[in-house]
């Protein structure tokens, strides 16, 4: 008999159920992404602008090396709840064992290769800068080297974070999910606090990397120990076949973040060419906010998936339909009232980035109003793309997510700046994001009738 307490993958899920299932997933997300603007926020107001320019800067190239746990986690809970759904727990372990073990050993070695590539890479996206001096433009270069270094260092343990955030929804334990974010984030807030202003730039890289270990390192203890969750870490054997099939399952959610980190630095090159740091600045601000927003999207696919997995999994076509239907109505829900508050708000959102630059809140203010428009329609596809993953089904997942964040995003703003100035680069995300809903629907509507969740 079901307990009333524990809301489990196996039950029927109303709105309010479905809802209160979702509910620590999508604050984790919120709250992962606050205290991610953290470090933005103190080295805006206690360092200077040339710092906060180069922590944006830099921040694309630690996002796409990060992005590999979130590979692993969102291939990973798709395969382990299916098992799950199929009664076969005990296999379902072996995976999950291994999926971690392989986090860890992958996190090492993009240890190695991102400190040997920060530099270069930092020369390269300074290089765009014309309006510094020569002197500058290298103190520049070193901040971000500084700043990317010292968060590389502590890249395993982000992966992990990463990767545990979706295993402790298919635990069916996602609030003790949100409790270590809310520790970690605590922490980054806290040391952040206690750092900058002594320390500045470095301050906020050891605050932000002790955090993620923190994020990274509970959870591992948690799942080694004797627990309450469907999930335990114990031995296993690599299985590379296996392997194979959750990376390509999950290679949505890397392309996702591959993806958006490369768009980051295209938006960074043309909005160097067009404003200079300033205008790396203010995208840094309205990327801030946005993702706070985009969180909820997130964090709802993120708790929605292990549901969907499972259910595929049992065979329970009414229960996927239902989860489908019900998803699609909250999701519309969260569309539209997102984006009336970010329009509404974007201004005294955008001022608390800015230390009384009106140049900078000007700018990030009507670019935020702009970049706002997305929120209408990318939570559809950032929901498809999560659904197609819980069903197995990587290819689809992986073109819908390639198509929102990199190949119509890339085509808008390598033209849109040229039509309509600074302008045109805020209008290219909303433009994108509406291309890559017309994909998503196409998608969708064909996999009604092989999946039979229409």
């Amino acid at each position: 008999m079901k307990t009333k307490q524990a809301i489990q993958l196996s039950d029927h899920f109303t709105c309010g159920r479905l809802l209160k299932f979702v509910a620590p997933p999508i604050f984790m997300m919120v709250f992962t992404s606050i205290y991610g603007i953290v470090d933005g926020f103190f080295v805006s107001n206690f360092v200077g602008g040339l710092p906060f320019a180069a922590l944006n800067l830099i921040f694309p190239l630690i996002m796409i090396l990060g992005a590999f746990g979130f590979m692993l986690g969102a291939g990973g809970t798709a395969f382990v709840a299916k098992e799950l759904g199929a009664g076969n727990k005990e296999r379902a372990n072996r995976v999950f064992s291994m999926l971690v073990y392989t986090t860890i050993v992958l996190g090492v070695i993009l240890t190695v290769a991102g400190l040997l590539l920060v530099r270069p890479i930092s020369v390269w996206l300074c290089a765009g800068e014309k309006q510094l001096l020569p002197a500058e433009r290298e103190k520049l270069v070193e901040y971000c080297v500084l700043y990317g270094s010292i968060i590389i260092c502590a890249l395993p343990a982000f992966m992990l974070q990463n990767a545990f955030q979706s295993f402790f929804v298919t635990a069916e334990k996602p609030r003790l999910g949100l409790l270590v974010t809310l520790i970690a984030g605590c922490g980054n807030m806290v040391l952040d606090g206690l750092f900058v202003p002594f320390f500045g730039l470095v301050g906020a890289a050891l605050a932000t990397a002790i955090s993620q270990v923190l994020g990274g390192i509970i959870p591992l203890f948690y799942f080694c120990s004797k627990n309450g969750s469907l999930l335990r870490l114990g031995k296993t054997k690599l299985e590379w076949r296996t392997l194979g099939k959750v990376c390509a399952n999950g290679s949505s959610e890397l392309m996702i973040n591959i993806s958006l980190s490369i768009v980051g630095m295209l938006f960074n090159a043309q909005l160097m060419k067009f404003v200079g740091y300033t205008g790396v600045s203010a995208y840094g601000i309205i990327n801030y906010i946005g993702f706070i927003f985009i969180a909820i999207f997130l964090g709802y696919s993120i708790g929605s998936s292990p549901i969907v997995g499972y259910n595929y999994g049992a065979n329970n076509v009414k229960e996927l339909k239902n989860v489908f239907k019900k998803s699609l109505a909250i999701v519309a829900v969260f569309a539209v009232g997102m984006t009336a508050i970010a329009v509404a708000f974007a201004t005294p959102l955008c001022r608390i980035f800015t230390a009384g630059d009106k140049e900078l809140l000007a700018l990030a203010g009507k670019g935020m109003r702009i970049y706002s428009v997305s929120f209408l329609v990318c939570g559809f596809s950032i929901f498809a793309s999560s659904f197609f993953t819980a069903l197995s089904n990587g290819l689809v997942s992986a073109i819908i997510s390639f198509a929102r964040t990199l190949v119509f995003q890339v085509l808008a703003v390598s033209i849109f700046p040229n039509l309509f100035g600074v302008d045109g680069i805020w209008w290219s995300v909303a433009v994108g994001e509406a291309l890559a809903f017309i994909v998503s629907v196409l998608f969708v509507l064909w996999g009604g009738k092989r999946y039979r969740y229409l």
